[in-house]
């Protein structure tokens, strides 16, 4: 099993959950984020004073997914949340060493 991580731009959270289920992914958690990569914020002003925004929002996708997914999963991750501009965002894949459902106490793939 693994974890999939994804940091996208908001606006194509959207996007992303459609290409996840049509792959067969179930469950998400989404949470909102802020940080900042490459792209290292931007200035703004505001009631005539120029600030700068350091972090800037983003979204976190997590999914716990069986190995023979990986592929898939960061295809269709890639391809929906791709811009082609800077601060697209980046996908991380992590052992999962165990998962449980706690309503009936299944675990492994099939808590998945």
């Amino acid at each position: 099993m693994k974890l999939v991580s994804a940091v996208i731009k908001p606006f194509k959270l959207d996007d992303v959950r459609e290409a996840l289920s049509e792959i067969g992914i179930q469950g998400v958690t989404v949470t909102e984020v802020k940080g900042f990569g490459r792209q290292k914020g931007h200035t703004e002003l505001y009631r005539g004073a120029e600030y700068v925004v350091d972090f800037l929002p983003k979204v976190k996708i997590e999914a716990a997914i069986s190995d023979d997914l990986v592929e898939q999963v960061i295809e269709a991750i890639s391809s929906t949340a791709n811009t082609g501009k800077i601060g697209d965002g980046k996908i991380f894949i992590t052992p999962l060493e165990q998962a449980i459902r706690i309503r009936t106490g299944e675990t492994g793939n099939d808590a998945l």
